[in-house]
C-alpha cells in the first residue's frame, strides 16, 4: 500500500504530538480511526444464556460489526486515544453501537449502548445509553472491569508496532442494570442474573497500519 500525503502527514503529526505530550505530561487526544485499531466485545456464555432466556437479541450498529466465525462477539473500531504523558488514560469507539432488543407480550423493547469509552483511570467502560422512546444518558458507566492482560506494545524491525490488551470481568454497574431492566422490561429474576454475571471480555488490538478506509468518528445517535 502506498503512503498518501495525508497519511504521511497524519503519522508526522501524531509523532510530534506524542513527543509534546510526553515532555509536557499533558493530556492529549489523538485520532486512530485511520489505523487498524479495534476493540472486540465478546459476550460470556452466561450473558448469552441470559439473553436467550429473556429472548434478547444483540445487533451491531454504526461502525460496529459482528466478528466473523465468532459467537456473540462484536468489533468496535477505536477512533481516538487520550494520553497523559506516555500513559493511555482512555480510548474511544465513537460511532459504534450495540442494540439489545426484546419482544415481550407483543410489545417491542430496545436498549442501545453507543459511543463507547474505556476509562483506565476509573476502570470503567462508558457509553451513551438510550431506551426506546427515552432520553439518552450520555457516557453512563456501563461496566466495571478487571485487567486480565495489561497493554503490551511490541516492535518489530523496521516499522511494525502492535499493542494488545485484554479486559475481563465486565460487570454491569447498578445504573446500567436499571437501564437493562427498564429498557427491556425484565423481571426480578432477569435483574438478579444480569447483576451477578460477567458480560465477557474486551480485547484491544492496535497496529501502526493504515485501514483501507478510515472509519467515521461521528457520534452514533439512535433513531427516535
Amino acid at each position: 500500500m502506498q503512503f498518501t500525503t495525508l497519511s504521511i502527514r497524519a503519522i508526522t503529526v501524531a509523532a510530534a504530538t506524542l513527543a509534546v505530550a510526553a515532555s509536557a505530561n499533558a493530556a492529549l487526544t489523538l485520532p486512530t480511526n485511520f489505523l487498524v485499531a479495534d476493540s472486540v466485545q465478546a459476550f460470556s456464555e452466561l450473558s448469552q444464556d441470559s439473553f436467550a432466556a429473556d429472548g434478547v437479541t444483540v445487533t451491531p450498529l454504526g461502525n460496529a460489526t459482528a466478528v466473523a466465525g465468532a459467537v456473540s462477539a462484536y468489533r468496535l473500531p477505536i477512533t481516538t486515544i487520550t494520553l497523559n504523558g506516555l500513559k493511555i488514560s482512555k480510548g474511544d469507539a465513537k460511532g459504534s453501537a450495540l442494540q439489545f432488543t426484546r419482544t415481550y407480550r407483543s410489545k417491542d423493547y430496545a436498549l442501545t449502548l453507543a459511543n463507547f469509552t474505556i476509562n483506565y483511570d476509573t476502570k470503567q467502560v462508558l457509553a451513551d445509553a438510550t431506551a426506546s422512546g427515552g432520553v439518552t444518558s450520555k457516557q453512563q458507566a456501563i461496566y466495571n472491569f478487571h485487567t486480565a492482560m495489561p497493554l503490551a506494545i511490541k516492535y518489530k524491525f523496521p516499522l511494525r508496532i502492535t499493542a494488545h490488551e485484554v479486559l475481563d470481568e465486565l460487570m454491569l454497574t447498578p445504573e446500567t442494570v436499571n437501564s437493562f431492566v427498564t429498557g427491556l422490561s425484565l423481571n426480578k429474576a432477569g435483574r438478579s442474573v444480569i447483576s451477578s454475571i460477567s458480560f465477557g471480555t474486551l480485547t484491544q488490538d492496535i497496529a501502526v497500519k493504515f485501514r483501507a478506509k478510515a472509519v467515521s468518528n461521528k457520534l452514533y445517535v439512535p433513531a427516535p
